[in-house]
């Protein structure tokens, strides 16, 4: 336990952190409708605009997630979660200073620009970090406990919204993000700063035929040796048919999951009229659930049965509840869906930690930066072709009555994840 412990610091930012972005998500479509489409229970143009937000955060990280972690393998973990973590005040500042038209343009704008840099960065970078801190035999255990950590987050921030204002709320997101950066960049100790990391993308031990196509270091400028190449990228796909099987999964999970995220709050106000602080009951049921999940069941049944069968069962569980939200005939039912939420949390935790074991500690941060990346380019499809779906079978032109249509059709994209999870096979560990 004295790895797991030396981590506590960066559990603490995780949670300041996660709690200043999830305490506003009840919030979001409130605040987008009353701006765009005040008096109104259904609004398209508010599903559109999140779609195009999402579209163009995905895009762009897609970009970048893969070249901040491998900047923070040369550079050190600390270094790269400054910047993620300082742009997310940027746009929660915004809103607590007013949610008029005006500043709510303002925000969707820097909201946009700075998801590029912060959407799943610090995720992503936080898991590289326990990856260079913790031995392999314990890594699926410490990520899901940092995955709980951030559903500890979740379920606090979302009580706190239920008690608060909506400008109060924006106010304290606001504060929890800047303490955040500050407790982070005065107490939580670097894990990695080695000048001499330049090495491929896949150690020369596994792919030695990447050495020897390389040009000469010297002709090469510096940003272009740090940005990895598609080339890279396919070397690495490439070299581990698990690595592949486990970039796939990520692809259809995060189109799920991102269709999902653009789509259901949207759904349920003009299915059942949910507000704020319904949106926050759900919420923290799920989150209550992830966190049993992820802290208490996950460090059990890793050992027991592996990271790859955890992994299925937690992608069916998740089709599963897509499922039930798609076809809700009451208002309790989208609650009973959140249940799941014990079973399917195990997913995103089982996937990292089968993508930490197929590379080198020196490559942890570029690795957990390509899935991130992968699942970045998900979020740019999965907005093009649910948010569309989902403003026309909420609208009064709708061929055919059935509102949950679009959400059916992310459980199938999530029902793929489930499918090609079945494939993956990984070493037990010794």
């Amino acid at each position: 336990m004295g790895e797991l412990s030396s981590l506590r610091h960066l559990y603490f930012t995780i949670f300041f952190h996660c709690f200043s972005i999830f305490m506003v998500i009840p919030l979001i479509p409130d605040v987008t409708m009353s701006a765009i489409c005040p008096g109104k229970s259904q609004c398209a143009l508010a599903i559109y605009l999140t779609g195009l937000q999402q579209a163009i955060t995905g895009l762009g990280s897609f970009v970048m997630m893969p070249l901040m972690g491998n900047l923070s393998d040369k550079y050190g973990r600390k270094a790269l979660l400054t910047l993620p973590m300082t742009l997310t005040i940027i746009p929660l500042a915004i809103l607590a200073y007013s949610r008029t038209r005006n500043f709510f343009y303002a925000y969707y704008v820097f909201k946009t620009v700075t998801a590029i840099f912060c959407e799943g960065s610090v995720h992503s970078l936080a898991l590289a970090y326990v990856a260079d801190n913790v031995p392999e035999r314990r890594r699926a255990s410490a990520f899901g406990i940092l995955s709980g950590i951030g559903s500890c987050a979740f379920v606090c921030g979302n009580l706190s919204t239920r008690f608060l204002s909506t400008s109060s709320t924006f106010q304290v997101s606001a504060s929890m993000a800047i303490a955040s950066t500050v407790y982070m960049r005065v107490l939580l100790p670097d894990s990695i700063i080695d000048e001499n990391l330049s090495v491929p993308i896949m150690s020369t031990e596994k792919v030695e035929s990447v050495t020897d196509s390389r040009e000469d270091p010297a002709r090469n400028p510096q940003m272009f040796k740090t940005f990895p190449s598609m080339e890279d990228v396919l070397v690495l796909l490439k070299s581990s048919l698990v690595f592949t099987q486990a970039a796939i999964v990520t692809f259809f999970s995060s189109l799920a999951d991102v269709g999902l995220h653009a789509s259901l709050l949207y759904y349920l106000k003009a299915r059942f009229h949910f507000n704020k602080d319904q949106f926050a009951n759900l919420m923290v049921i799920s989150g209550i659930a992830g966190t049993i999940s992820q802290m208490l069941l996950m460090p059990v049944l890793t050992p027991a049965i592996g990271e790859d069968r955890l992994l299925s069962i937690g992608l069916f569980f998740g089709s599963a509840h897509v499922f039930l939200y798609s076809v809700a005939w009451s208002f309790w039912v989208p609650y009973v869906g959140a249940m799941f939420s014990i079973f399917f949390d195990f997913s995103q935790p089982c996937i990292r930690s089968i993508v930490s074991r197929q590379v080198g500690s020196c490559e942890q941060g570029k690795a957990q930066g390509i899935i991130t990346g992968i699942g970045s380019f998900a979020n740019v499809i999965s907005p093009l072709a649910f948010s569309p779906l989902t403003a026309v079978f909420l609208s009064e032109t709708a061929p055919f009555n059935f509102p949950g249509f679009s959400i059916m059709c992310i459980a199938f994209a999530s029902m793929i994840a489930f499918a090609q999870s079945l494939f993956v096979r990984v070493a037990p560990q010794i």
